[in-house]
């Protein structure tokens, strides 16, 4: 059911995003994604001055001499965003890391509107639990940011790996991803490295500082969002914060990485901090990087 409320937060979202999408990927939206906006043309004879990175070495060990392939732009790219919407994405202030995440992927999908590209969404928590199929226009970028507006999780837990898998099902030509997660799930590595072999993948990680560095309040009781797990901790005693922050930070060092194993970009957003300027920023290295 759309209610009045979900129509009116999506146009709170369209207004609020509308700057950061004009000026988002202004003159760097194909560099960016610049992987993504080329397909194979043909294999030809090799030139003196060509890039010896497309030499194709099967075509040319038959033949006896080298050849490359050579490549011309798509005139559309798919953008697919996973959204987690998992239990631990509902904490946060001023944004829950689930708003933010929505709010995010409703900038990507309004700017792949924009440039007419197709979108779409799989939302899921301890499954997939929505798929919007990639399509192109406003109306459906409009659609993309409706159903996430208003989607509620039946599940708490996180099933990153799943939803990754879902996702090479899901998409049968070259696409790019972009992963919104805090990524506080077991077994996503291996099944991000297989994705990221086939496709264009971005990382989103999006964090709220308190998780890992506890306010000074007396006893406070804990409860994990995913299992309901409570615990009393006494966060007046510096040890303890100590010992939480310590695990919390070892925990993103893990993470990410995993991430570079995984060969995918990172951008890093904090509920705490507006997300316009790092993710202008993380796309702009990106668009530097591609063009080197």
């Amino acid at each position: 059911m759309i209610t009045r409320d979900v129509l009116k937060q999506v146009k709170g979202i369209e207004l609020r995003t509308r700057s950061l999408v004009n000026t988002l990927f202004t003159g760097e939206y194909r560099s960016v994604f610049r992987g993504q906006g080329i397909e194979f043309a043909e294999v030809r004879a090799y030139q003196h001055g060509d890039d010896f990175r497309a030499i194709d070495w099967n075509v040319s060990a038959r033949m006896g001499h080298p050849f490359v392939k050579t490549y011309m732009e798509e005139r559309e790219i798919t953008l697919l965003l996973l959204v987690d919407q998992s239990g631990s994405l509902h904490f946060g202030r001023p944004y829950t890391k689930a708003g933010l995440a929505v709010e995010v992927a409703a900038v990507l999908a309004l700017a792949a509107a924009r440039h007419n590209d197709r979108v779409g969404a799989l939302l899921f928590a301890d499954r997939p639990e929505l798929v919007v199929r990639p399509a192109k226009g406003r109306a459906h970028a409009l659609r993309v940011i409706r159903d996430l507006v208003a989607f509620t999780p039946r599940g708490r837990g996180t099933n990153l790996s799943g939803a990754l898998r879902y996702a090479m099902k899901l998409l049968r030509h070259r696409a790019i991803i972009v992963v919104l997660s805090d990524f506080r799930a077991e077994g996503w590595e291996e099944p991000l490295g297989q994705l990221a072999a086939r496709h264009e993948v971005v990382a989103i990680t999006i964090d709220d500082p308190r998780e890992y560095d506890l306010p000074d309040a007396g006893w406070v009781e804990l409860e994990d969002a995913e299992t309901g797990q409570r615990l009393l901790v006494d966060t007046s005693h510096a040890p303890t914060r100590t010992r939480i922050r310590v695990a919390a930070e070892r925990m993103q060092q893990e993470r990410s990485r995993k991430l570079v194993q995984a060969g995918v970009d990172r951008v890093a957003l904090l509920t705490t901090v507006p997300y316009g300027v790092p993710l202008r920023r993380a796309f702009a290295e990106r668009a530097r990087r591609m063009s080197r």
